[in-house]
C-alpha cells in the first residue's frame, strides 16, 4: 500500500531567480532560501518514491481555450523553463499518475487528464528547490486559480482527502510525497475578468492568454515587463494567520472561503492557496510547523515554506 509521508508547502517566484541582486531586504530572502534547503532535507529523509507537486500554471501550459479545474498529469512532463527554471522532460511516473488518476475519479474527483503536460514556475519552482538534487519521479497536480469561475476552496479539500485516499487505494509500497507550490498573498496585474480587459497591458494579457499555445515565448518579455513594473501588494497579517493556522492543524477553516473572500483576504495571487489546501488535507489537516514567512515585496509576494510530517507529534497551541 502506497502511503503519504510528507507535506510541504512553500510560495514560489521566479523572480528569485532573475531579481536576486535587486534585493533590499536581503534578510528576508535569505530566511526564505535556506527554509527552502531545510524543507528540501525533510523531503530527502523522508525517502519518497513520488512526489505529486500540486501547483497553478501561469497561461504556458494551459491557455482560455481549455482550462480545467483539476489537471493530473499521467505522462510526459515537460518544463516551460521560464526565468532560469528546470526546461525540458522531467522525471515522471505514468503509470503510478495513470493509476491515481483512475482512484481519484473513484472516489469522486474527476480530474483531468494530460498525457503531455507542460508545467511552468508553479510547479518547477518546487522542483528546482525542493527536489533539488533528488532523482525522484513527480506528478504534478494543476489547479486552476487565476481563469474564473475558480473551483471552489472546499472542493480543492475535497480533492486533498481523496487524493490521500488514492495513495492508499494503490498496491504499490510507495512512499509519496506532496508539495504544494503557491502563494501566499500576492496581487498580479491581471485583468479581474478577463471578458472585459482595461487598458492596453491588460488587452496583451488577455490576447497572450487566448493564442499563446505552442507560441508562449512571443508574449514572454512583454508579460514580465507587465509584472514587475506592478506595485507590491501583500498582506503580512493573512499570511502569519495562515501559518499560525497550519501549525495548529486549522487549515481546514479555510476550505470555508469564497473566491472573493480570498482575494480580499489575500490578492488575486492568494488564490493560489488552494494548493496548500490540497496538501493540508491530503495530510489530514494534521499541525504542521512552519519554517519561514519573509514579505518580499521585491518579488511582489509574501513567502512561507512549511512542513507536515505525519509522523511526527506537534504541539497544538491553545
Amino acid at each position: 500500500m502506497a502511503r503519504i509521508v510528507l507535506g510541504v508547502g512553500a510560495s514560489h517566484s521566479t523572480l528569485m531567480n532573475t531579481h536576486w541582486d535587486q534585493v533590499v531586504h536581503t534578510d528576508r530572502a535569505e530566511r526564505f532560501r535556506d527554509a527552502l534547503a531545510t524543507a528540501r532535507d525533510a523531503v530527502e529523509a523522508a525517502r519518497p518514491d513520488i512526489a505529486i507537486i500540486v501547483g497553478s500554471n501561469h497561461f504556458r501550459g494551459f491557455w482560455l481555450d481549455m482550462i480545467p479545474a483539476f489537471t493530473l498529469g499521467v505522462g510526459e512532463v515537460i518544463g516551460a523553463g521560464e526565468a532560469g527554471t528546470p526546461s525540458g522532460p522531467q522525471h515522471s511516473d505514468p503509470a503510478f499518475a495513470q493509476a491515481l488518476a483512475e482512484e481519484l475519479v473513484e472516489r469522486g474527483t474527476e480530474v483531468a487528464i494530460s498525457a503531455r503536460l507542460q508545467i511552468d514556475h508553479g510547479q518547477t519552482h518546487a522542483i528546482q528547490y525542493l527536489l533539488d538534487g533528488l532523482d525522484v519521479p513527480v506528478v504534478p497536480l494543476v489547479v486552476n486559480v487565476f481563469a474564473a469561475p475558480l473551483p471552489r476552496a472546499d472542493r480543492s479539500a475535497e480533492l486533498g482527502r481523496n487524493l490521500a485516499a488514492a495513495v492508499e487505494a494503490l498496491p504499490e509500497d510507495h512512499r509519496v510525497v506532496v508539495i504544494a507550490s503557491g502563494g501566499l498573498s500576492h496581487q498580479l496585474p491581471w485583468p479581474a475578468d478577463w471578458r472585459a480587459p482595461e487598458g492596453a497591458d491588460e488587452e496583451f494579457l488577455v490576447e497572450a492568454w487566448l493564442n499563446g499555445r505552442g507560441e508562449w515565448e512571443r508574449y514572454d518579455a512583454r508579460r514580465r515587463e507587465i509584472i514587475t513594473a506592478a506595485q507590491p501588494v501583500i498582506f503580512p497579517e493573512f499570511d502569519e494567520r495562515f501559518l499560525a493556522d497550519l501549525e495548529r492543524g486549522l487549515l481546514e477553516q479555510y476550505a470555508g472561503m469564497s473566491s472573493d473572500e480570498i482575494g480580499k483576504a489575500a490578492g488575486n495571487g492568494g488564490q493560489e492557496l488552494r494548493t496548500w489546501l490540497v496538501m493540508a488535507a491530503a495530510l489530514g489537516f494534521a499541525p504542521g510547523r512552519s519554517l519561514a514567512y519573509s514579505p518580499m515585496p521585491e518579488w511582489l509576494t509574501g513567502m512561507g515554506v512549511a512542513v507536515i510530517d505525519p509522523a511526527v507529534g506537534q504541539e497544538v497551541s491553545p
